[in-house]
């Protein structure tokens, strides 16, 4: 027998479990702690990948997400869901990129060989990469397109950043610490260590579980969807954690959630609205097959306008109620609202208080601006 949630319980599970509610907890307060939390956010946006880890954290700055990335290495920049760049706890990269690194490893084949990498010269391109990575540490991408052309090499447009992909995939390289403003590329094994190894099936049960704790209620085709699974193996996943599950019945079908959360069904949810700007590209968008729970389908071209662009979104109680942008006015930076209906008087402090953190975290003096609500 299912359970019936209302819409209501379905909002309030999510944000609990996306890190955006926290009732009786305290918010994480590390960059590792909140991406073991969320197993990863996208980044290849950087700036906003901080931003993610802002709202789901608390005291959080971006000085902090840096040294956890480039002297701690408690986090990791890498390739692996969906084949995008993500944030990613350190001891969670290596079993992720096994998981999924040979799925998108194939899916780029053709595209690796349109660029010259045919035949032969991806496994020499490939050998010659992690030599010079391990004789020489870190290398930027100019650097390595330089020593593709010595040696004959495609180095050209984008055939040295399809090489490192490859390599990303293949788990042999991430991203390292920056050399002045550019990222340098490092070996995995040396930077984060080697980790421990899964089977395949374990990788599928812990990938199930962990998602479900950071998104659930939720289905296989979300999973799917998140992940870059193909939907046989995310139905696979859900099944070998099926004792740890309980389906559930509600606007988002079909659905399932951890046995663990039940208990959050029954916590009294405080009476102010729960308010956030979230980035561009935030999991809270990107982590489900179908974003009509959160993003109304009448102004889902605002949000979601189609060609893998994610706008940031002002967040209020799991509904996403309008967009913002930032624009710089000389010294200020302008936090310009777009929102989707007329903002009951009762957000605007918070939207507000919301600006000012955001603003804490750029080091920024920010200012609020508005405009006319805006529908299809």
């Amino acid at each position: 027998m299912s359970l019936a949630l209302t819409a209501q319980q379905t909002h309030s599970l999510r944000l609990r479990s996306q890190r955006l509610l926290f009732i009786n907890e305290r918010p994480p307060t590390s960059p590792s702690q909140v991406l073991e939390g969320i197993a990863g956010v996208q980044a290849q946006d950087l700036p906003a990948a901080q931003l993610s880890l802002r709202v789901r954290s608390a005291g959080l700055t971006a000085a902090m997400v840096d040294q956890a990335l480039q002297e701690e290495r408690s986090i990791v920049w890498t390739w692996c869901m969906r084949g995008t760049l993500h944030l990613v706890a350190a001891e969670d990269a290596g079993w992720l990129v096994s998981l999924l690194g040979s799925i998108f490893i194939a899916a780029g084949r053709c595209r690796l060989e349109n660029l010259g990498w045919d035949e032969a010269r991806p496994a020499r391109g490939l050998r010659l990469l992690l030599d010079a990575l391990a004789e020489r540490g870190g290398l930027t991408r100019s650097e390595i397109a330089g020593l593709l052309k010595e040696n004959g090499l495609p180095n050209e447009g984008q055939a040295p950043l399809h090489l490192l992909y490859r390599a990303s995939l293949e788990g042999n390289l991430c991203l390292g610490p920056n050399r002045g403003k550019k990222p340098t590329y490092v070996l995995s094994e040396v930077w984060i260590g080697k980790p421990p190894p899964l089977s395949r099936p374990q990788a599928l049960e812990r990938i199930a579980a962990r998602y479900l704790d950071a998104y659930c209620p939720a289905g296989p085709a979300d999973l799917a969807g998140w992940s870059g699974l193909k939907l046989t193996e995310a139905r696979q996943a859900f099944q070998l954690i099926t004792d740890q599950l309980v389906q559930v019945e509600s606007v988002v079908q079909p659905a399932w959630m951890l046995k663990s959360h039940l208990p959050r069904l029954d916590e009294p949810l405080g009476s102010a609205p729960v308010v956030w700007l979230l980035p561009r590209f935030d999991t809270f968008l990107l982590g489900y097959a179908n974003r009509d729970l959160v993003l109304d389908p009448a102004c889902a071209k605002f949000g979601h306008p189609g060609g893998g662009i994610i706008h940031p979104v002002l967040l209020v109680d799991g509904k996403a109620i309008g967009t913002w942008e930032t624009k710089r006015r000389k010294a200020i930076l302008e936090i310009r609202l777009r929102p989707f209906i007329m903002l009951p008087g009762k957000l605007l402090p918070l939207i507000e208080a919301e600006v000012a953190e955001l603003a804490r975290l750029l080091g920024e003096e920010a200012v609020l601006t508005r405009e006319n609500p805006s529908r299809a």
